[in-house]
């Protein structure tokens, strides 16, 4: 008779089967590792326990990162809480991310900023899936088409004829470069955008007001440039999910308390835009919230479209149009004034081109290469967004002889591209005069100079973006001698940054503006 014994209460037969099991795993593992190699991910730093590389960013973080890529090479691996990240400043390996595999990478990761400045991710910088294959191609066809931003162009001449009264009323006193920008930028994008500018230049508003503001211009480039801070903080909770309840640094209630001014003045647009749809539109051209407003519930999209998209995209044009353009021509006038005869090689370009009995118009910068190239030498240097929106693998990949698992965060820093010696002679001077005889694209097609990113996910508004900074810098050195501020050298002038999802400047450009055209020609300018 078979019989089994146990010792201490285990059956004998049992321990060699589970002895047994366990060879077999082991054999098998050995086996699968042998056929199979392992994951290989870029250098990198170590990561701390929890915090992963979050200890490493410092408060200006495409420096940081460039430092980083000076010690571990061009594509890093870092780890943010427990999310796998790979940050780039090679042109080969962006071209991979934004070109070669962008189907692959069009993704976005789902961050605090998405979520409350674009309603639950509801508009195409941050949205996902079909609902922003979608919102991406009512920009192309209905928002950004070529024909239809040339029929704004009466309105970008209007507003620069205002900005230029403007500073013609200031002149010979010293001014802050950027607010003035940023008017011209914040006007010129509420007309396209909503038909008028919702914001008054009063000092004191209240819920009466007769023009339907209920923010000053001042409170309202506060809420933009807020915006653009709050948009590139890195959230704690982003990346290391249970401490999100503690909200570290206050960014989350921030950004709360900020979307619901934005969410109060968007009620007001869409609430306006649909009274006047429902009477006569008073013969008044479309803007793009009409264009929008129509589309919602449209049965005819693939997706339908909701106030909250109308919302998002609005954030979308307001925010990006607004403060990209008037920190990329802030910058461009800190480097000529730092660099005088650059400064002075600009304007008799314009003057040669344009001659000084009549303003810069639009059709004139085709003949202005050396501000074309001051430009794009300003975009290298200064690039508005330093780190490009970050985007996502969604599915495992290699780049390079590297894996980059499903999930990874892509980050693409410009800002290091732009110094990085083998791409780039002397690349911390600035030399305009380097784009002259280069071919350079900045429409996502050369991948040493991405200023609007590239691929699937580049900026829908460049064209608009291009036509506002180069004639808004044009004019500005046309029309107005610039010098700094009495007692400061040019030697004195930093260029210190401030990092957010734009980068401007810490310390604003002040500097002192004098009439150089015919009195004639500043008679018919009517500030606002």
């Amino acid at each position: 008779m078979a019989s089994s014994y146990s010792f201490t209460g285990v059956s004998v037969i049992s321990v060699t089967w589970a002895l047994a099991a366990v060879i077999v795993w082991l054999i098998t593992r050995l086996l699968f590792r042998r056929g199979h190699r392992r994951a290989s991910f870029p250098p990198g730093p170590s990561p701390w326990p929890v915090l992963g590389n979050l200890n490493l960013l410092g408060k200006i973080p495409h420096q940081s990162l460039h430092k980083l890529s000076k010690t571990h090479g061009p594509l890093v691996h870092l780890k943010f809480g427990s999310s796998y990240v790979v940050v780039t400043n090679s042109p080969d390996m962006a071209k991979e991310f934004l070109k070669s595999q962008d189907s692959a990478f069009a993704s976005r990761p789902q961050l605090a900023a998405g979520k409350y400045f674009t309603y639950n991710f509801s508009d195409i910088t941050w949205g996902q899936g079909p609902h922003w294959r979608q919102g991406r191609r009512i920009f192309s066809t209905h928002l950004f088409n070529s024909k239809r931003l040339d029929s704004y162009e009466n309105v970008r001449v209007e507003e620069r004829r205002d900005f230029l009264g403007r500073l013609y009323d200031l002149r010979g006193r010293q001014v802050r470069v950027r607010d003035h920008l940023s008017q011209l930028n914040l006007s010129i994008m509420s007309r396209v955008m909503l038909g008028k500018k919702y914001f008054s230049e009063l000092e004191h508003l209240n819920d009466k007001s007769t023009d339907g503001s209920i923010y000053t211009l001042g409170e309202l480039q506060e809420m933009f440039d807020e915006l653009q801070v709050l948009s590139g903080v890195f959230v704690i909770g982003d990346w290391i999910p249970w401490l999100a309840r503690f909200d570290l640094g206050g960014y989350v209630k921030k950004m709360k308390r900020l979307s619901l001014k934005f969410d109060r003045l968007f009620d007001l647009m869409i609430k306006e835009h649909k009274m006047a749809g429902d009477g006569p539109r008073n013969e008044r051209p479309k803007d793009m919230m009409d264009i929008l407003l129509d589309l919602v519930d449209d049965p005819e999209l693939e997706v339908k479209l909701t106030t909250d998209n109308v919302k998002g995209f609005t954030m979308d044009i307001l925010a990006g149009g607004t403060d990209t353009s008037a920190t990329t021509v802030e910058w461009a006038m800190a480097e000529l004034m730092k660099n005088p005869e650059k400064i002075q090689k600009a304007t008799e370009e314009v003057d040669r081109v344009v001659g000084k009995e009549r303003w810069v118009e639009e059709k004139d910068i085709r003949n202005l290469p050396y501000l074309d190239a001051v430009m794009k030498e300003t975009m290298r240097l200064h690039p508005a967004t330093t780190l490009l929106i970050p985007r996502v693998a969604a599915e495992d990949c290699q780049i390079g002889h590297y894996d980059i698992p499903k999930g990874t965060l892509v980050l693409i820093n410009t800002w290091s591209m732009g110094r990085d010696p083998t791409l780039w002679d002397s690349p911390e001077e600035f030399r305009p005069e380097r784009f002259l005889n280069m071919m350079m694209d900045i429409k996502g097609q050369s991948f040493e100079l991405l200023p609007f990113g590239s691929g699937r996910r580049m900026c829908p508004g460049y064209s608009l973006g291009i036509k506002m900074i180069q004639s808004s810098l044009a004019n500005l050195l046309h029309g107005f001698s610039w010098t700094l501020p009495q007692k400061m050298k040019p030697r004195d002038l930093d260029m210190e940054e401030i990092y957010g999802l734009t980068t401007p400047r810490m310390h604003p450009l002040l500097a002192v503006g004098e009439p150089r055209l015919p009195s004639h020609l500043y008679d018919n300018l009517s500030p606002l």
